[in-house]
C-alpha cells in the first residue's frame, strides 16, 4: 500500500501552547497581509489536551498579545490567583511559612490564574481551526523527511494496525507524508523527534546538558468548606530533602471545589533506590497538605517530564527548514514554575520568522531571523535573568540556591555578573546502589496515599495491545537487566505508571518485565536510564493518557 502524501505551507507537530500558539499567529499575519498560507497540526492524543499536564498556574503574558480579547472569546482562565502561601517542608509534621517579604519575586503569582492547561489547548485549538488550521488528533509524528540537501522536508506519520512482531494486520494503513515548506517541532519536553533533531544538527554543542524534573500530579474534589478557589501553595525541603534531591511541591485550588497537588522531583537525583512517585505520595501526608485532602476525593492522575535546565542548557532552535520550539528546546522559566507562557511566546515569534521566510518566496531555508527575534523578546531576557536558578539548586541545594534567587531577583534586581553551571547529565547523577540508604515506603492506605496500577487507571491510558512495544533498545544486545546488579534496576521505581517491573520467578531468578500499556508518555525512562539504552519512540497515534481537566 502506498504512503499518501499531502503538500503544506507549515507543519506544526504537537498540539500544545507552543504548537498552537505558533500556527495561530501564522494564520493572523497571513490574515493581516491577506496572503492565503496552509498550517497543519499533527497530535499524538487522541484528541487536543489529551496528553497535556501541567501545574498549572498561567502567566497570560503571551496569550495577552496573542488573542487581547480573549475574556471575550471564552478562553478558560477563571480562577485568579488570590494568594500565595509558600512552605519549606522541614520533616513529616513541621513546617515553616515563608514571609512573602523573603520570597523571590518570579514566585509571587498576583495577575495569574490557575487553570487547566489541556482545556486552555482545547480552546487554543478551536481558535486556530476558526482561522483555518487544519489539525489532526491521534496522528503520531513518527519520523522525519529530509530532503536531498538535508534539510527536514517536513514528517512521517506513524503506521496504524501493525502487530507486536511488525506484522500487516487487517487494519493496517500506512503512514502519510506531511510535506511543508517549514516544520515546527513542539512535543513537549524531551520530544523524541526534537531529540534527533538535536543529534543530527549538533544542536546542544554549546550549551549545558540538558536538565529535567519529573512532574506527578493528581486532581482532587474536596470539600467545600476547605475550599480557597485561587490559593497557591508551594513548598520545598521534605520529603525530597530527606534523599539529598531537590524540587518541590504544589497545591492549587481552581474552581468548582477541585484542588491540583502535585510534586516535581528534580531527575538529578543520585539515590537508585529514589521513587518520585512513592515520594508524592508520602507529600499527601504532611498536615499542611492533607488538611485539604481529606474527606475529598482523587479523580485524576497524571505524569510527565520537564524540562528545567533553562537558559544555560537552550540548544540552538534553527535548522534547515525548521524549528525546536518551546518545552521541546526548553524554553520553560524555572524559578517561577512556569512554562505555558514561555513555550506561547516560543512559538508567536517562530510563526514571525517563518511568515518572514515564505513571505520572502523561501522554502527550507534556516531561519536566522528567529534568533534575532528571539534575543530581542522579553522571554529572552526571562530566561537569561534566571539562568543560576537550578544550576544554583543542584549545587548549594534548595535554601542556599533559594537565597541566590532571592539576592538576584529582589535585592539586585539583577543576575549576578557569574554564572553558575550544571554540567553533570541527569543519567549520570546515580550512584551505585549499595553506596545509597535503602528508603522504606509506607504501604498505601486507599484513601490518600495509593498504588500505581490505580494511579494509572485514573489517567485513562490505553494502548493497542498488539502493537509494537514503542520502548525500545538502542543496543538490543545490552540485556535489558543490565541495570539490575548495580543500581537494583531504577526503571521500577523511576517510572510513575509501572510500566517496567523486575518479577522474581519461581527459581529465584529476577526477570524485567516491561508493560507498555500502561506508559503515560511522561518520558523519565528516556531521560534516567543509566546506560541511555532506553528509547522512546511514539506508539499508535491515539494511544496513551487522556486526561480531562489537567
Amino acid at each position: 500500500m502506498e504512503r499518501e502524501s499531502m503538500e503544506f505551507d507549515v507543519v506544526i507537530v504537537g498540539a500544545g501552547p507552543a504548537g498552537l500558539s505558533a500556527a495561530c499567529r501564522l494564520k493572523q499575519l497571513a490574515q493581516e497581509a491577506g496572503e492565503e498560507i496552509t498550517v497543519c497540526v499533527v497530535e499524538k492524543g487522541s484528541e487536543v489536551g489529551a496528553h497535556i499536564l501541567a501545574g498549572t498556574v498561567f502567566e497570560p503574558t503571551a496569550l495577552n498579545e496573542l488573542f487581547p480579547n480573549w475574556k471575550e472569546l471564552g478562553a478558560p482562565l477563571n480562577t485568579p490567583v488570590t494568594r500565595d502561601d509558600i512552605f519549606m517542608m522541614k520533616s513529616q509534621d513541621g513546617a515553616l511559612k515563608i514571609p512573602n517579604a523573603f520570597v523571590p519575586r518570579n514566585m509571587h503569582n498576583q495577575g495569574n490564574y490557575i487553570i487547566s492547561l489541556g482545556n486552555l489547548c482545547r480552546w487554543l485549538a478551536e481558535q486556530a481551526e476558526a482561522l483555518g488550521v487544519e489539525v489532526y488528533p491521534g496522528f503520531a509524528a513518527a519520523d522525519i523527511i529530509y530532503g536531498e540537501d538535508g534539510s527536514v522536508q517536513g514528517i512521517l506519520t506513524g503506521d496504524m494496525g501493525v502487530g507486536r512482531n511488525g506484522e500487516h494486520k487487517d487494519t493496517y494503513m500506512p503512514g502519510m507524508e506531511l510535506r511543508a515548506k517549514y516544520t515546527l517541532f513542539c512535543e513537549g519536553s524531551r520530544g523524541h523527534l526534537g531529540k534527533r533533531l538535536m543529534e543530527r544538527f549538533n544542536l546542544n554543542e554549546n550549551c549545558d546538558p540538558q536538565h529535567y524534573g519529573i512532574g506527578i500530579k493528581e486532581l482532587w474534589d474536596i470539600d467545600p468548606s476547605k475550599h480557597e478557589p485561587g490559593l497557591v501553595v508551594h513548598s520545598f525541603g521534605w520529603p525530597l530533602k530527606e534523599s539529598g534531591t531537590t524540587g518541590g511541591g504544589f497545591l492549587y485550588h481552581l474552581e468548582n471545589n477541585q484542588v491540583y497537588v502535585g510534586l516535581i522531583t528534580d531527575l538529578s537525583y543520585s539515590n537508585p533506590h529514589l521513587s518520585p512517585f512513592e515520594e508524592f505520595q508520602r507529600y499527601k501526608l504532611h498536615p499542611e497538605i492533607r488538611k485539604f485532602l481529606e474527606g475529598g476525593k482523587r479523580v485524576a492522575y497524571g505524569a510527565r517530564a520537564i524540562t528545567k535546565g533553562g537558559f544555560n542548557s537552550l540548544p540552538k532552535m534553527t535548522f534547515p527548514g525548521g524549528l525546536l520550539l518551546g518545552c521541546d528546546a526548553g524554553t520553560l522559566v524555572s524559578s517561577k514554575i512556569k512554562g505555558s507562557h514561555a513555550a506561547m511566546k516560543s512559538g508567536m515569534i517562530g510563526a514571525e520568522a517563518v511568515f518572514e521566510a515564505l513571505k520572502a518566496g523561501n522554502v527550507g531555508t534556516e531561519l536566522t531571523s528567529f534568533t534575532e527575534k528571539f534575543k530581542n523578546s522579553w522571554l529572552y531576557k526571562e530566561l537569561y535573568d534566571e539562568r543560576n536558578f537550578v544550576p544554583a539548586q543542584h549545587k548549594f541545594g534548595a535554601i542556599i540556591g533559594g537565597g541566590i534567587t532571592f539576592l538576584e531577583q529582589n535585592i539586585l534586581r539583577r543576575s549576578l555578573p557569574i554564572t553558575f553551571h550544571d554540567t553533570t547529565k541527569d543519567h549520570e547523577a546515580l550512584k551505585p546502589a549499595a553506596e545509597c540508604p535503602k528508603i522504606n515506603y509506607p504501604k498505601p492506605d486507599g484513601v490518600l496515599t495509593f498504588d500505581r496500577l490505580s494511579s494509572v487507571f485514573l489517567s485513562n491510558t490505553n494502548h493497542e495491545e498488539d502493537q509494537p512495544i514503542h520502548l525500545t533498545l538502542k543496543d538490543p544486545n545490552v540485556p535489558i537487566n543490565h541495570n539490575l546488579p548495580l543500581y537494583d534496576e531504577p526503571a521500577q521505581r523511576y517510572c510513575p505508571a509501572g510500566v517496567y517491573e523486575v518479577v522474581t520467578q519461581d527459581d529465584g531468578s529476577k526477570r524485567f518485565q516491561i508493560n507498555a500499556q500502561n506508559c503515560v508518555h511522561c518520558k523519565t525512562c528516556d531521560i534516567k536510564d543509566p546506560t541511555q539504552n532506553i528509547v522512546w519512540v511514539t506508539p499508535e497515534g491515539g494511544g496513551g493518557p487522556n486526561y480531562p481537566n489537567m
